[in-house]
């Protein structure tokens, strides 16, 4: 019987062998097989096919179930791209024959700077749409083999499809690809949002046991480094790249205790009138005075000291070195209107701002419109907490100006902004970049100012990087402007050289006139 069932057995575990075929073959051949079994074998041959034969379309079944939904779970629902499994699963996948074949390949990690903030300000849906032009021009970018992933909230994952040669050069060149796409404007509603994007890359080459894991892990940490250099840099992973860290995070531990330590110092930057060109004022801005790494800029200790609880302490540094700088000013014959200081939403519900602020007006003997209380858009934004509005209330009866910081991405309505006693706004920077060629960001600037005019506001324009974006936002009316084009952030004692030198080259009579009117 045994022998007899042998060409039976062979021919069902030949269909076994064929997956996708059988399982669109056996619903149509089960009747005739087992018809044919019966009347081959008998009884036994037919008890063989009813146990055998459902087995290859169950198995087949349930194989095609389990990778579609694999499938579903490796795919993100916002972007359409590979989740972060799914593209480490096919990445490794990719370099199982590196070592065989002698290709290399490449991971980049690329993330979109400031997003928390470009949400905080425009919204989640918003920031969803900025996040979808994204995915679609890093595929636009990329081959067909070549994988990508949404990383994390703002983040991107790359991973080069295996080739034969790629170096560093090449790393940057790629890099620098996704850089130029990325930093397009992207069209919104209202205007264009301009984003810009840190990348780290890391170079199978660059690790003696590459795997996927070890090389996202090495250019999220090339990433981290450009980060820490500004927005739109690039780092490729070197062996070094770890000791970086670990100094990184002794940095994170002194900085808890810096303001102990007396590093923190104010530095100044100027800001100027369109009209004049003469300086309205200066804003006072933290940096850590390091001992051994030299100035260090607020995103390495801010957070710190906002975790530890010390940001009303640097608030007062702050407003003392501030005041102390505009008394020294005055001393050395300088004219500077008033200096502006930061604080944030936590310091303006502090129920002693209004008496600490008094306490150093009258110490240093200055009049109260010499102080400029730089209060955020994103805190007066929808319904003002109580006790800032008091506060900055109290402050502005005392006379001090009240500025309104990052204006147009905040969300706050007029209304709101007429229960604060607002003098002027001060426009965010993101309005600002590429004003001299881009129409829709003159068309929105000049909105603002109109709007401002309407209200009696002042207007300031921030980051403005150079002269063709100082003059045109002349000639739409906003009335200061501060940024890189007029002067970097810099410590007190080259406040004097440079307002000397700034008062020879402009003369008594030079003059930036506004549009007419």
């Amino acid at each position: 019987m045994q022998s007899r069932l042998e060409p039976l057995l062979t021919t069902i575990r030949a269909f076994l062998s064929q997956e996708s075929a059988l399982r669109r073959a056996v619903p149509l051949l089960i009747p005739a097989i087992s018809l044919g079994a019966w009347f081959a074998f008998g009884e036994v041959g037919l008890l063989v096919c009813a146990f055998l034969l459902p087995l290859p379309f169950l198995m087949t079944t349930s194989f095609m179930t389990g990778t579609r939904r694999r499938a579903r779970n490796e795919v993100d629902g916002l972007t359409g791209l590979l989740t972060p499994a799914g593209f480490e699963r096919q990445m490794q996948e990719k370099m199982a024959t590196l070592d065989e074949d002698g290709r290399t390949t490449a991971c980049f990690s690329i993330k979109i700077d400031n997003f928390a903030r470009l949400r905080e300000n425009h919204g989640d849906q918003a920031a969803e749409e900025v996040l979808r032009y994204v995915a679609d021009r890093l595929k636009n970018a990329l081959r067909g083999g070549d994988l990508i992933s949404r990383a994390g909230d703002a983040a991107f994952s790359v991973a080069l499809d295996p080739i034969a040669h790629f170096d560093i050069e090449s790393g940057i060149q790629m890099a620098t690809r996704f850089q130029t796409a990325i930093e397009e404007p992207i069209p919104l509603q209202m205007a264009s949002i301009y984003v810009t994007c840190s990348i780290g890359f890391c170079l199978s080459s660059r690790l003696n046991r590459p795997s996927a894991t070890a090389m996202i892990q090495a250019a999220d940490m090339a990433m981290c480094e450009a980060q820490l250099t500004g927005d739109s840099n690039i780092r490729a992973y070197s062996t070094d790249m770890g000791r970086k860290v670990i100094s990184r995070r002794k940095t994170q531990s002194e900085a808890a205790r810096t303001l102990q330590r007396d590093q923190i110092r104010a530095w100044f930057q100027p800001q100027v009138s369109t009209d004049t060109g003469q300086v309205t004022g200066f804003e006072a801005l933290a940096r850590w005075e390091h001992p051994e790494r030299g100035i260090l800029a607020p995103v390495q200790f801010l957070e710190v000291l906002h975790q530890t609880g010390q940001m009303g302490q640097l608030a007062d540094l702050m407003l003392r070195q501030s005041l102390d700088a505009v008394r020294a000013w005055d001393d050395a014959g300088f004219s500077v209107p008033m200096v502006g200081v930061n604080f944030a939403g936590e310091e303006l519900r502090s129920p002693t701002l209004v008496e600490r602020i008094q306490w150093e007006l009258d110490r240093t003997e200055l009049e109260a419109n010499r102080l400029g209380i730089e209060v955020l858009e994103s805190v007066v934004a929808g319904t003002p907490d109580d006790m800032v509005v008091r506060n900055v209330e109290a402050v502005n009866a005392m006379g001090c100006s009240i500025d309104l910081d990052d204006f147009g991405t905040g969300h706050a309505s007029i209304s709101s902004i007429r229960r604060l006693p607002v003098k002027r706004i001060k426009i965010d920077r993101s309005f600002v970049t590429n004003i001299d060629r881009d129409p829709d960001q003159q068309r929105m600037i000049a909105a603002i100012v109109t709007m401002a005019e309407r209200l009696g506001l002042e207007t300031l324009a921030e980051g403005v990087e150079n002269p063709a974006e100082h003059a045109m936002l002349a000639q739409l009316g906003c009335s200061h402007v501060q940024g890189f084009g007029i002067a970097r952030p810099m410590p007190f004692h080259e406040t004097l050289k440079w307002m000397k030198a700034h008062q020879e080259k402009i003369g008594p009579a030079l003059q930036i006139g506004h549009k007419p009117r």
